[in-house]
């Protein structure tokens, strides 16, 4: 479960003719915060910058640009509408776009780069094309037919892509397209990750290239013992039932295997995962040599995890490494081998905190790359010629994230050069060389600048100034804008815990002003970050609001102390630190206490009734938008993870981690909010509560979107979702 609002902000100077924020502007096109940015590629050759931007006209549907690095232009490669005027998305690819966040976008959403710098893979409504940069105009299509994971082989030799279930290449010399796999239907997927997989592991592939092309590591799994929940999807003009399943908390997950096909001829090896079935396959990958397969397996208890190198030729095994904790093995995607010495990075949290180490292929310890009292977010690339590894990390302030530079011998393991400058946010997308890279800035006062850098960080040319100058979508409503300010607390146990905050609109210190309590309080996520703001909070500033967010014990980026807290009962630490929070708050002269309203969305969901449960003294409303009620509803990976058990062995933690054991304390009035498809959160959550409402006798709202989805993401669905918030606070809360 990730973080699914996801909106954008701004921050300026002041204007010739200033305009407040209004909902119907946040939502129309173009975007406030200007020309977006997503998906950054620097081309194998170092020739281009590519990147998918939004239409003036729909932000949400994306093209291809390119920024040509000899002749310093900027110009659109591919137009989406061209290549497909009228999309019609399959049930599967709607599914992937829903777990991979991207269910709003529409034209492209992905590509990849052909390891030569010439040509482009570019997948749009289940067909795929293959792109001449030099001739843009003349895509060719290459496979169609619901067309899921495409990609371009390491030495350009192939195409790859998963079709009903079953792995395919195409050998781009013969134009030839040759299904690997043939068992894939029903129950039975090929080189796909599943539903948890996606959702909870960030694994968005199920198969992996031999960088030599010379084969390729696929994931086959078997959903069979996965009990089927049945659901309807309530749409405005018709009701579906939809049989899926979905492994809840305790229920057999998938059985997986690991198989090793050699594309040129089909010939296949399984792969021995061990004597226990029962586990989850969360990663592969290969040396740099081709030679050998490395895959992680995690225990279901998520308390061990497994390195493990096979010999691609033999099927000889050896374990690498195991990492263990007493709650939880984190996973991640920073293992990277080296190619002129026989060793590979690891990331663990063993001391911890998040570090780097170097070890050798037989899984011997070297010496760590980074260590001390801070972490690393991911490493970003590696310069094995230059010895230097960039990552990036919140070193130098727990709200910011900025781009370092180590040294691939570990000499300055515990004194990373810090490579971009201001402080802020910064998201940084390297080159394969490592020799320049894309950054992505933005602070509370400036919009998200993206720039070319070389890897010591100076300036090479920008890719989006985002000026806010007078012509910026933005620049009518920067007199009215807000400052965001930021600051810490103390938890019960001691521990800081960050908060930002907006204060309304025309502020009197004398005055006191009401509360809007934006929560997402889960893990996985952190919400008080010093960039570019969100522009509903802005809005609800505007409005006469104190805005206020506080991020508590289990959110993301931080020591292991900070997040294992929570661990063996959800709710219970996140509930005291947001209380915390309240308190605080009602000792400011600026703040009525007897008017703080709380929304949440997801985990945040689920937080606004555990708030309204243990506080409702203090806090005097909720919108509880899409939450989890009961965790044995909710799926196997993220929730055994953190309540660290399953219903069945463990009842009580599950009976005091869910709504329904403190519901007697929910005594403010709430908005309870869902999408009548959702198939992450099930609605069955918000029916159980209702009923248990109605049964207490307990008065509440409610609002249900037909058709929508966990995210509510049609842009309809999005204005209509927050226009109901806002009324509901200021009917409770009434701001003067």
């Amino acid at each position: 479960m990730r973080l699914i609002l996801a909106l954008v902000a701004a921050l300026a100077a002041v204007p010739a003719s200033a305009e407040r924020l209004t909902l119907d502007r946040i939502y129309a096109d173009p975007a406030l915060s200007g020309p977006g940015v997503r998906n950054v590629r620097v081309s194998p050759d170092g020739e281009r910058v590519t990147f998918l931007r939004g239409r003036a006209d729909n932000q949400f549907q994306l093209d291809l640009w390119e920024y040509n690095m000899k002749d310093k232009t900027t110009h659109r490669l591919v137009d989406s509408k061209k290549l497909v005027p009228t999309e019609n998305l399959s049930l599967e690819e709607k599914a992937r776009r829903e777990r991979a966040r991207t269910a709003s976008l529409s034209g492209i959403i992905s590509y990849s780069w052909a390891p030569s710098g010439k040509q482009i893979l570019v997948p749009i409504a289940g067909d795929l094309y293959l792109v001449d940069v030099a001739n843009p105009d003349n895509a060719r299509k290459v496979a169609s037919g619901n067309v899921g994971d495409p990609k371009i082989s390491p030495k350009g030799r192939y195409v790859s892509f998963v079709r009903d279930q079953n792995l395919v290449v195409i050998d781009l010399s013969t134009g030839k397209e040759h299904q690997l796999t043939t068992d894939g239907k029903g129950t039975i997927h090929n080189g796909e990750a599943e539903f948890v997989a996606q959702e909870e592991m960030g694994q968005r592939t199920g198969y992996y290239w031999a960088p030599d092309d010379s084969a390729i590591a696929y994931k086959r799994y078997d959903e069979a013992p996965v009990p089927v929940a049945r659901r309807f999807e309530i749409f405005a003009d018709r009701t579906e039932v939809i049989d899926q399943r979905y492994p809840a908390a305790g229920d057999p997950n998938v059985l997986v295997d690991l198989m090793i096909v050699d594309p040129a001829s089909g010939a296949q090896k399984k792969v021995d995962l061990g004597a226990e079935k029962d586990i989850y396959l969360v990663r592969a990958d290969w040396s740099a040599d081709g030679k050998t397969l490395v895959y992680q397996r995690q225990s279901r208890d998520q308390k061990r995890l497994d390195l493990i190198a096979v010999d691609a030729a033999s099927l000889a095994q050896r374990t690498l490494l195991t990492e263990t904790s007493k709650t939880w093995v984190s996973i991640h995607d920073d293992l990277k081998f080296l190619k002129n010495r026989p060793a590979f990075i690891w990331a663990s949290e063993r001391t911890g905190r998040n570090h780097l180490y170097l070890f050798d292929l037989n899984g011997k310890e070297l010496y760590p790359l980074t260590k001390g009292d801070w972490g690393v977010d991911e490493i970003l690339a590696v310069d094995e010629d230059a010895g230097k590894v960039y990552i990036g990390s919140n070193k130098d302030a727990v709200i910011d994230k900025q781009t370092y530079a180590l040294n691939l011998d570990g000499s300055n393991a515990d004194k990373p050069v810090r490579i971009t400058k201001t402080d802020g946010m910064h998201s940084s997308a390297f080159a394969r060389n490592g020799k320049i890279f894309v950054d992505t800035f933005s602070d509370p006062k400036t919009p998200p600048q993206v720039s070319i850098r070389n890897a010591d960080g100076s300036m090479v040319e920008w890719l989006e100034h985002n000026e806010l100058n007078k012509d910026h979508p933005y620049a009518k409503y920067m007199a009215n804008h807000l400052p965001t300010e930021f600051g810490n607390i103390k938890a019960h146990d001691g521990q800081t815990l960050y908060y930002s905050m907006i204060k309304p609109a025309n502020f009197n210190p004398a005055k006191r002003y009401p509360v809007f309590l934006f929560v997402y309080g889960g893990p996985h996520s952190q919400q008080v970050t010093r960039g570019w703001g969100n522009l509903f909070k802005q809005y609800m500033a505007q409005q006469g609001f104190v805005v206020f967010t506080l991020d508590n014990r289990g959110s993301s980026r931080r020591e292991r102390a900070f997040t294992d807290v929570i661990y063996g009962e959800l709710g219970k630490h996140e509930v005291e630190d947001q209380l915390t929070g309240v308190d605080w708050l009602a000792k400011q002269k600026f703040v009525d206490p007897k008017r703080v309203g709380v929304f949440g969305w997801s985990y945040g969901g689920y937080m606004t009734l555990r708030l309204l449960e243990a506080g409702s003294d203090k806090i005097a409303m909720g919108v509880s938008v899409a939450p989890v009620t009961d965790w044995s509803l909710y799926d196997t990976h993220y929730t055994e993870q953190f309540v660290g058990a399953t219903p069945k062995s463990n009842p009580e933690a599950y009976k005091q981690s869910g709504v329904f054991a403190h519901l007697d304390g929910l005594k403010s009035p709430l908005l309870l909010v869902h999408g009548m498809a959702d198939d992450n959160v099930l609605f069955t959550n918000s029916t159980r509560l209702i009923d248990a409402l109605v049964n207490r006798n307990v008065r509440f709202e409610l609002m249900t979107y037909p058709g929508a989805k966990h995210g509510i993401s049609s842009r309809a669905g999005q204005r209509h979702v927050y226009g109901m918030i806002e009324a509901f606070f200021k009917k409770n809360l009434e701001p003067k």
